[in-house]
């Protein structure tokens, strides 16, 4: 790279490299889809949807060759003459305004083309921001241009023209836009992973982390690269430590997968792929505050005082005179339709928002008010057109767009951070409603009219800025655990079940922690130290929770506790021996009873008693210590007022005061005891920040189900999801952490709806970001 004409020539390689990556895995990818359409077609299905099918089955057949065809011919001559709206096809230019109408398949067509665009930064991010950096570094520029054949938009717009050029209908696309997705996805990013690997053979940015300007996204099918030393490797930037040799695939514990001689990762099983699926949605947090400052860098560079900590400032006057005509007009329209019992389509909530824009910007004062009308405006309609919202719920989510408006012009940190009760309102609700379906019609309807509620009180409040959004953000989240706990039959027993569990938990936990103070410096035998810690402090819980703390049949189990301890202590004379063996046989029914009750099978429990018989053997042996009798009888007295002297629950807990819940399994409540793998403190963590409401796909028991998180305990030690079919499942946090470890459970929405939004926003603004300031 000695002479920016010798760099040039690199970037004009790298760039046919590409080019030729896409051309060389097309066939499989359209190979691909093709079969998603055959195995589409065999499915049962109703007439409309099967003979939709069998057309486009009939398309491809006829026109896949011709689709290959046209993608290849499109992406090479993007790279010989450069990419342009007018080249790609006739979708309008994103940044025309006015009021003429636009036929729906065109605007059907831009969505198609942004959805598939993002599906692919959404697996290639991190290959894409390498590449980006080492071509931007070569070419001396600071930004690739708006339509550069590198851009994932770009090729989307080549493929959907491809598409229709074909003779393919944008219906079926829609049948198989999952496949299509998925296969697009993966062949961009391997064509951005081959170009970084050859500029990184060629010595460009080798020795450069570019981690610090990389933000990744999740990882929806393939391991993330790992350098030699095990760290990880985010895509060819050079590795944390340095090393920027060759990369492996690492499974479970640190194991290196195959890599093949070209430097591709190679898959090392389903465990591998789903843990690096995990991974990254841990640290959503850290994803969401770069797309935020990704946005007010680009706005920065044409508006150089926009998002600067400044004053709250007032809207302007005519602004907010516009404002409150748009939101009256909205109130207007939704309530005819609601007496029409009409669900107004996304096409006409976005016409809707299109026309409110232009009377808004023309009521601005300021280009920054202008900016903000643009960016809202943007947000908006990526959540208008979010088909995971169901319908009727859309137009509650569009009515909150003046409020939002308003907000983002006079309080600067709405564009600064997602903490701003007004994106953290539209999170959250978009959390519960995003996996809806039409088996959780119970859970809608009361849904809707909650969020109907709160819309109607933020519309009430249009003065008092973040204050009424953080106000009702805590009234939905108080509903929200109101209605799983007493409301929904679905999971009323199964939360009384799991707070039935908890407190037995609890009072375990808490009995352990007092069994060990009381034996810390007696000489007890191990094997009845940790029958006592693990199994009868569960015992003694359970009984508790059933009786009383004071009932007849705890203060047995507590003398019990107190006998084996006595028991297996040295028994040196003839007479202590013969007690032993008076009170063995009382004393083994009263262990037995105890475990059955706390819910051992007997293959348990003839496991737990012949352990303890080798500790009594000891005992009889004299090989056990001796115990003197005023010590034992301070144990019996401190057993005895156990209650008395129960710690709080917050005190010190380690892993082995972990619990088997299975005794508590029932047709109302599945308890979940085993799979997953080993947690991280960062699962343990992310365990404690599922909130009750989100949707998660679970994969346990042979079944990959949408759950709903429906109820966490205390300290968050417990959480219960329930199933779209009324199944409840209870997790112990530390079970939790690890199906997230595995990615046994993942949440339903890779990220928030408003960074969704935002980051549909930033794709929009990159291609033509002079719609700021018209």
């Amino acid at each position: 790279m000695a002479t920016h004409a010798a760099s040039s020539d690199l970037a004009g390689r790298a760039r046919r490299l590409y080019t030729e990556q896409l051309a060389k895995g097309l066939g499989q990818a359209v190979a691909a889809v093709h079969e998603a359409a055959r195995v589409l077609r065999d499915k049962p299905a109703e007439h409309n949807t099967a003979q939709r099918r069998r057309d486009l089955c009939d398309e491809l057949q006829k026109g896949a060759a011709t689709w290959q065809k046209s993608i290849v011919t499109g992406v090479r001559q993007g790279l010989l003459y450069g990419a342009s709206a007018s080249r790609m096809g006739d979708l309008p230019p994103t940044g025309a305004v006015g009021l003429s109408l636009v036929d729906d398949e065109t605007i059907e067509r831009e969505i198609i083309t942004s959805r598939l665009a993002l599906a692919m930064m959404d697996r290639a991010s991190w290959e894409f921001a390498d590449l980006r950096t080492r071509i931007a570094t070569l070419e001396r520029r600071e930004e690739l241009d708006a339509q550069d054949l590198l851009r994932a938009h770009v090729l989307a717009r080549i493929v959907v023209q491809g598409w229709r050029a074909a003779g393919c209908g944008l219906a079926g696309w829609r049948e198989v836009q999952p496949q299509l997705h998925q296969e697009f996805a993966h062949l961009v990013e391997e064509a951005y992973h081959e170009t970084n690997r050859w500029l990184l053979e060629q010595g460009v940015l080798a020795d450069v982390d570019l981690r610090p300007f990389i933000k990744r996204t999740v990882d929806s099918g393939r391991p993330t690269a790992h350098s030699g030393d095990g760290s990880v490797h985010t895509g060819y930037g050079g590795g944390a430590a340095g090393g920027s040799g060759g990369s492996s695939a690492m499974g479970p514990g640190g194991r290196a997968g195959p890599t093949s001689a070209s430097g591709m990762r190679t898959s090392v099983g389903e465990e591998t792929r789903l843990m690096t699926r995990a991974a990254p949605l841990a640290r959503s947090g850290e994803h969401a505050e770069a797309v935020l400052g990704r946005l007010n860098r680009l706005v920065a560079r044409h508006l150089p005082h926009f998002g600067a900590p400044t004053q709250q400032q007032p809207v302007s006057p005519n602004l907010a005179k516009a404002i409150d005509h748009a939101q009256s007009g909205l109130r207007q329209r939704a309530m005819a339709s609601t007496q029409r019992d009409v669900v107004v389509t996304s096409a006409a909530l976005l016409e809707d928002l299109h026309q409110r824009k232009q009377l808004l910007k023309q009521a601005a004062t300021t280009q920054d008010e202008r900016a903000i009308i643009e960016i809202c405006a943007l947000l908006f309609q990526s959540i208008l057109t979010e088909d995971r919202i169901p319908a009727a719920l859309r137009v509650w989510f569009a009515r909150l767009q003046m409020p939002v408006l308003r907000v983002a012009v006079g309080e600067p940190d709405f564009f600064a951070t997602v903490e701003h009760p007004a994106r953290r309102l539209i999170d959250r609700m978009g959390a519960c409603v995003m996996g809806l379906d039409s088996a959780s019609r119970n859970v809608g309807d009361a849904l809707e009219k909650e969020i109907k509620r709160v819309v109607q009180v933020v519309e009430a409040y249009p003065d008092t800025g973040r204050r009424v959004f953080q106000t009702v953000l805590t009234e939905f989240e108080k509903w929200l655990e109101n209605f799983f706990t007493k409301d929904n039959e679905a999971t009323r027993k199964g939360v009384s079940l799991s707070q039935q569990v908890e407190q037995r938990e609890t009072l375990a936990i808490q009995y352990t922690i007092e069994l060990r103070r009381m034996l810390n410096e007696m000489p007890v035998q191990e094997g009845v130290r940790q029958f006592l810690f693990q199994i009868w402090a569960d015992v003694l819980a359970t009984t508790a929770v059933r009786y009383g703390a004071q009932g007849d049949q705890t203060k047995v189990m507590k003398k019990a506790a107190g006998d084996l301890i006595w028991s297996a202590s040295a028994k040196v004379t003839r007479d202590e021996r013969a007690e032993v063996i008076r009170r063995l046989t009382p004393l083994l029914k009263t262990l037995r009873e105890g475990m059955a009750a706390s819910g051992h099978d007997s293959a348990r429990q003839e496991k737990e008693l012949q352990q303890l018989n080798n500790s009594l053997a000891a005992a009889f042996t004299a090989k056990a210590a001796v115990i003197p009798q005023e010590r034992l009888q301070e144990l019996a007295e401190r057993l005895e007022s156990l209650e008395e002297m129960l710690p709080d629950v917050a005190d010190a807990i380690d892993d082995s005061m972990v619990f088997d819940l299975s005794g508590h399994e029932s047709s109302e409540l599945e308890v979940v005891s085993e799979g997953g793998s080993l947690p991280t403190p960062a699962m343990l963590a992310w365990a404690r920040e599922l909130q009750v409401g989100s949707w998660y796909m679970l994969e346990h028991a042979g079944k990959n189900e949408a759950v709903q998180l429906a109820w966490q305990g205390m300290r968050r030690h417990l959480s219960m999801f329930v199933t779209t079919s009324g199944r409840c499942i209870l997790f112990q946090q530390q079970r939790l952490a690890s199906y997230l470890q595995a990615g046994l459970l993942l949440p339903a929405q890779d990220e928030a709806l408003t960074v969704r939004a935002t980051r549909n926003a930033l794709a929009k603004l990159d291609v033509d970001p002079a719609r700021l300031l018209q």
